[in-house]
């Protein structure tokens, strides 16, 4: 029987009626729109598609959204003097750069300028800090999204063995974090999980995941989760979006449907949810 499909478009769809109906709210309280500005410097393809599709989610939700673009041969000093702007002014709730940056510009110096309160995509030490102390001012964007996949499908992780695969900064090791805090009041979204952190250099990565009952893979290669390295039955979510070809394609091969109990497609599971976090944080920034 094939997996059930965790579907992040229609979810997303759902949680961003829920954000549209909170920013209707504000403003029927006579209250300032979220205000979430994209910084995009030169002319990447793939950052372009990115920033467009979060401008027009904000626009959808009622949100204020302002796309700053500069060119590639923008200085670190005309950059940061951009985010120090964005800092300062009170109609902006949140300041996203979008990466990659071109090679002339520092990213952490970037990304440390951006003030923490702003920082919805939780890149900033203080914040990164923040969740792995079980306080989250945020939770990033993109764990956050796998989260809600799996909670909303009544997928529970507590006391059970999760595997992620990929170690990055932006969904690795951030995901893991949250997968095995204790839920609290103040970081709700704690998974009680037994969490391994695994990766492409992993010894014997194929029995590491099959002991997974939950399986995220976030390494960024193409197929690399194969049907042997699944545990029947399991839910298996893919952060991966690779471009093969010209196609999106995941880091789970196609086959591993015929093994899992739960899986995400790509597209259309865990990229929506993406976008979908990154409002819910744009709202709490708002206050």
């Amino acid at each position: 029987m094939p997996a059930t499909r965790l579907d992040g478009k229609a979810l997303a769809a759902t949680m961003r009626a829920e954000v549209a109906a909170a920013a209707a709210a504000r403003a029927a309280a006579g209250r300032r729109p979220p205000g979430l500005a994209a910084v995009i410097v030169g002319d990447n393809p793939a950052s372009q598609v990115y920033v467009r599709n979060k401008h027009r989610a904000c626009q959808d939700a009622g949100f204020a959204s302002w796309v700053h673009t500069l060119p590639a041969a923008t200085t670190q000093a005309e950059l940061l003097a951009l985010v120090a702007r964005l800092n300062a002014d009170p109609a902006v709730h949140g300041v996203l750069v979008q990466l990659p940056l071109p090679r002339q510009i520092d990213e952490g110096a970037v990304l440390r300028a951006v003030a923490p309160a702003k920082d919805v995509d939780c890149f900033h030490p203080e914040n990164v800090g923040l969740l792995a102390t079980g306080h989250p001012r945020y939770y990033p964007c993109t764990p956050h999204g796998v989260v809600q996949l799996l909670h909303r499908n009544g997928i529970a992780t507590a006391g059970r063995e999760v595997v992620v695969v990929g170690r990055s900064n932006i969904v690795g090791k951030p995901l893991a974090l949250m997968l095995a805090q204790k839920p609290t009041a103040a970081n709700p979204a704690g998974g009680d999980a037994t969490v391994t952190v695994a990766h492409t250099r992993t010894r014997d990565l194929a029995a590491v995941c099959r002991r997974a009952e939950v399986l995220v893979a976030a390494a960024g290669v193409p197929g690399v989760v194969t049907p042997d390295m699944v545990a029947p039955g399991a839910a298996v979510v893919d952060v991966g979006t690779n471009s093969v070809g010209g196609k999106l394609v995941g880091d789970v091969h196609p086959a591993v449907a015929d093994v899992a109990g739960f899986l995400s497609p790509v597209p259309g599971g865990v990229g929506p949810m993406t976008i979908t976090m990154l409002l819910v944080n744009t709202l709490a920034a708002a206050g």
